[in-house]
């Protein structure tokens, strides 16, 4: 009972964790973004205060992206990072979305589920080839996996054209 007393009193005081000012984060973020917290352009909210994050010396603060969403705050000194969400303005454009007109085409598959497909694989000297059916659709190029006879696995291929395929790292 005697040794408590005198552990408490030799402890040194303060010893308690020192964390990060979310306050001072929130001002911080203000500054950057140059709009307060819950205006257009501004972080949605302030950082909550039940945050423990290790007091950090130097903070640094950048965009998330380039449509500007988010503040990332980070610290390397302790290793620790947050996002601080933003309210985009109304008029403000989208992420970066492809148009329609330049999204690539879905091409159509050469195999199909349940194709006879052969199989071939080869080089000057050397010629390998397997009957199977597709298990699934394919487009040239595309991968599919191909049932073959006597094996319990179907093998991985890449499609060439209807009714054929080589495995993948062969050319035609």
């Amino acid at each position: 009972m005697i040794l408590l007393p005198l552990l408490l009193a030799a402890a040194p005081m303060g010893t308690l964790p020192v964390f990060q000012d979310t306050g001072g984060l929130d001002r911080a973020v203000a500054a950057f973004t140059s709009r307060p917290i819950g205006a257009e352009g501004g972080a949605r909210t302030a950082i909550d205060t039940r945050l423990r994050l290790a007091q950090c010396p130097t903070v640094s603060l950048a965009w998330r992206s380039d449509a500007h969403d988010a503040v990332v705050v980070s610290c390397t000194g302790p290793d620790w990072r947050i996002f601080v969400p933003v309210i985009r303005p109304a008029d403000a454009p989208a992420a970066r979305a492809v148009p329609a007109m330049l999204a690539p085409a879905k091409a159509e598959p050469v195999i199909r589920r349940g194709d006879p497909v052969l199989i071939e694989a080869g080089s000057p000297g050397f010629s390998i080839s397997r009957e199977g059916v597709a298990v699934g659709d394919a487009p040239p190029g595309g991968r599919v996996m191909i049932k073959v006879d006597g094996s319990s696995t179907p093998v991985q291929a890449v499609a060439i054209e209807a009714g054929r395929a080589t495995l993948p790292g062969w050319t035609d």
